[in-house]
Formats: C-alpha cells, structure tokens, sequence
C-alpha cells in the first residue's frame, strides 16, 4: 500500500504552528507543507480570490499524493471551507471549529476575545461557531492585519510589536474578556508578547493542538512503523521561509522546494 501524506496549507509561515503539533503527534505519517509566501497575507484580500487560491492551494497537495487536507489557514477556513469540502474527494481539516471548541471549554466568564485577520473577523466564523456550542457566550472581535506581516518578519521581540499590540488589544480588553482565540495560526508566533500585555488572568487558545484531535477522528488505523517524512514547498522567499522555519520548528528545514501554482511544477 502506498504511503499517502498529510497536506498542510497556509498563506506562509504561521500554519508551521500546526505543522509542528501534527508532527509531533503523529510522528510516523508523511507530510506535505505548502506556504503561499508570494500572495501572503490573505486577510485583506476578497472572498472570492481567498476561494481562488485556496483551492489552488489543495489541489497541489492533492498532486503530492495528500489523503488529508489541513487548512491551516484561519481565513481560508473562515472563507472558502464550504467551497472546499464541496470539490475535495479527501476529508478537509480545518482550525475554526477546533478553536471554538477549546475556547468555551477554558472560559469561565464565558466572555471571549477573538482576534484575526480582517478576513476572518469579517466573516464572523468565530462568533458563528462559539455561539453554536454555548449560545451564552459573549463574543468580542478584532481584526489584527498587521500581526501576519510582523511574525512573517521575525518580529517577535521588535518593540514596534509590543506596540502594535497594545493599540490593537486594549480595546479589546476593555470588554473584561477571560480567554482570547488565536485566530490566524501566524499569531502563535507572537504568543510570548501576547501573554506578557494580556497577563495571566486571560487564557490564550491556540487551534493546532485540538486540530490534532479533529485529524486523529479520520486517520484510517494503520501498522506504520518508519519514521514520516517532511517536504516543503513555498511560492516565493525561500531563505526568510527557513529562517523563521528553523525558529518555529527549532530545526533547519531539509526538503523545501519553490513552486509558482497556476504554472506547471514538478514534484521531486
């Protein structure tokens, strides 16, 4: 029997926060990581080009032979899911709902912060899907556009972060919310200054971990015994791709390869 990958896409570097749990969690699967670095960030853009270059995105890692596909990318779930699951023939893991899930399940005042990007905080994805699980939660919503271009940097420490921060989450704060929701997997790399502005008393969801709980549900049981294999693949900007890589993972990268959709590629 074959062996058949697990596909992860994302706009660039922040769906390696998921990369690096499903790794860890399943350490025997192969699997295949796409970073759409040349149209990153896909926030600010329309649905129907975020629609456009998800499916461009998961039909390349259809052609690498993916059985799952991972959209670890908040606003393609938030945006083009429906369309997705709709022309998609393997199960399509997303990290919305996982999200919500984890979050009612750590609030206790049942007031939750959600940031994003302005594509998913548009969408309303969130809300929609914390109110489906607890109709009595209260959900406060910001749009954070320059969090993806700050961690896509390596800013992590940059003092213009620290107050990028504040101006974006003191508003927030004001709505005495007790958990806030990652909502785009590039914020996580950002999570050491989050923590230090919120403090304590506010828990932080990070969707990759419950991502791993939703892709356990539908990975067919097999007797895999050799260690799974990584391949990379970016759209552009491959050195700052394994620079920040080597930080998230806290490894070099081995396998990345360039490739331009929309044109032919080939596949080594």
């Amino acid at each position: 029997m074959i062996k058949q990958p697990i596909g992860i896409f994302d706009s660039g570097v922040g769906g390696l926060t998921v990369f690096k749990e499903v790794r860890r969690k399943f350490p025997f699967e192969d699997i295949v990581y796409f970073g759409d670095t040349a149209r990153v960030p896909y926030g600010p853009k329309s649905p129907r080009t975020i629609i456009e270059y998800s499916i461009q995105n998961a039909r390349f890692l259809l052609q690498c032979g993916a059985k799952i596909i991972v959209v670890a990318c908040n606003t393609s779930a938030a945006v083009a899911l429906p369309e997705l699951q709709k022309i998609l023939s393997v199960p399509v893991i997303e990290v919305i709902e996982p999200g919500a899930l984890s979050a009612v399940k750590k609030t206790h005042t049942k007031r939750i912060g959600v940031i994003g990007t302005e594509g998913t905080i548009r969408s309303g994805a969130y809300a929609e899907a914390i109110s489906k699980i607890d109709s009595e939660a209260r959900v406060f919503s910001q749009a954070c556009p320059l969090f993806v271009s700050l961690a896509e940097e390596g800013w992590e420490d940059h003092p213009v972060t620290k107050l990028v921060i504040e101006e974006y989450l003191t508003p927030l704060l004001k709505n005495k919310i007790d958990t806030l929701v990652l909502g785009c997997t590039h914020y996580p790399i950002l999570k050491k200054a989050l923590m230090d502005f919120v403090g304590k008393g506010i828990k932080l969801v990070d969707s990759a971990e419950a991502v791993t709980e939703q892709l356990q549900k539908v990975l067919e049981k097999t007797d895999l015994e050799t260690s799974g294999t990584d391949k990379f693949y970016v759209s552009d900007n491959e050195e700052k791709f394994r620079l920040i890589a080597s930080r998230i993972l806290n490894k070099e990268i081995e396998t990345l390869i360039n490739v331009k959709l929309g044109e032919s590629w080939y596949l080594t």
